[in-house]
């Protein structure tokens, strides 16, 4: 069994091409994907060689950790049933290729328990639930933000998540493209905010130079949270951190109970996932879609439908 499947050789090197895949065992699913979506986090720090050293990092690679589609094949002991609409957090089956995170191909194997059932009718908003997932472990460690920094997708999910759970948030963003679409919460330019006594501050714009900046607004015992990735070292003046007590947090990756909680959030209809997805291309259009992903700031999400290339 193979399958098509979007394979970085290198930095800013990508081709779509054939791989074979591990053969499936009893704990294990066969998926053949609807949707997948392309990170303008990680996986652009793959594209452009940026990324820092990760547990297995090296190219060639798979990319991709938000797929969505359907279950044609389940082990007796996979937990899953063949028709199965499901989300794929990446998959790890492509012999000598990298699986990092291995979800950007028409066809995964991958172990039944790793995979998210939920309802079809979210079709490809399916893929976003790994970010809404991101989001959400980035509110759970703490109080909620009242400023979120940078207005993507992932801060649109903050922001969304935040008003679920009761909370006012504003929003920085520098870009007048990505000013507009706000749900419940004020989206501001920085230059215009004069408030410096944030209780809480969640930073997703993955940028290393704003650290600063953040402290200073703070309130006294403020935290900011760190919840984008940053490819080179952070650093901050201590003075002002200490006259505030600063507190700083990471909020890492999402775990499974992250994802099981915004699956209900989005199937409860608590929280919609409408209005993210702005971009769509064929599989067979992977590099032109890469390339809008991270060069257009207009573009928010970009998925690649693969449904004609199984």
């Amino acid at each position: 069994m193979d399958t098509l499947a979007v394979v970085l050789e290198a930095p800013e090197s990508l081709s779509l091409r054939r791989l074979a895949l591990t053969a499936s065992g009893d704990e294990d699913v066969v998926v053949d994907i609807d949707w997948s979506g392309i990170s303008t986090g990680t996986e652009k720090l793959l594209w452009t060689g940026r990324m820092p050293p990760f547990p297995g990092l090296g190219y060639p690679l798979v990319p991709g950790y938000e797929s969505v589609g359907r279950v044609i094949a389940a082990g007796e002991r996979s937990g899953r049933a063949v028709g199965d609409y499901v989300f794929v957090p990446g998959a790890k089956c492509y012999g000598e290729v990298h699986g990092l995170f291995g979800g950007a191909a028409a066809r995964v194997v991958v172990p039944g328990a790793r995979v998210i059932p939920f309802s079809e009718q979210l079709g490809e908003q399916g893929v976003l639930l790994a970010l809404a997932a991101t989001a959400y472990h980035a509110l759970v460690g703490g109080e909620l933000p009242e400023l979120i920094v940078g207005h993507g997708v992932l801060g649109r999910l903050l922001a969304r998540l935040a008003v679920v759970e009761g909370g006012k948030p504003v929003v920085w963003e520098r870009n007048p493209q990505r000013m507009q679409g706000a749900e419940g919460y004020a989206v501001i330019d920085p230059a215009t905010d004069t408030r410096k006594d944030y209780r809480v501050i969640c930073d997703v714009s993955g940028d290393p130079s704003l650290l600063d900046t953040l402290i200073g607004r703070l309130a006294r015992g403020g935290e900011v949270v760190l919840a984008g990735f940053y490819d080179k070292p952070l650093s901050f003046n201590f003075p002002p951190a200490f006259m505030r007590e600063a507190r700083l947090r990471v909020a890492a990756e999402f775990r499974d109970p992250d994802l099981a909680a915004v699956k209900a959030h989005v199937e409860s209809s608590r929280l919609s996932l409408a209005g993210l997805i702005t971009h769509r291309l064929a599989a067979a259009e992977a590099q032109a879609a890469y390339r809008t992903a991270f060069g257009d700031a207009g573009c928010l999400k970009m998925v690649l439908d693969w449904r004609n290339s199984h």
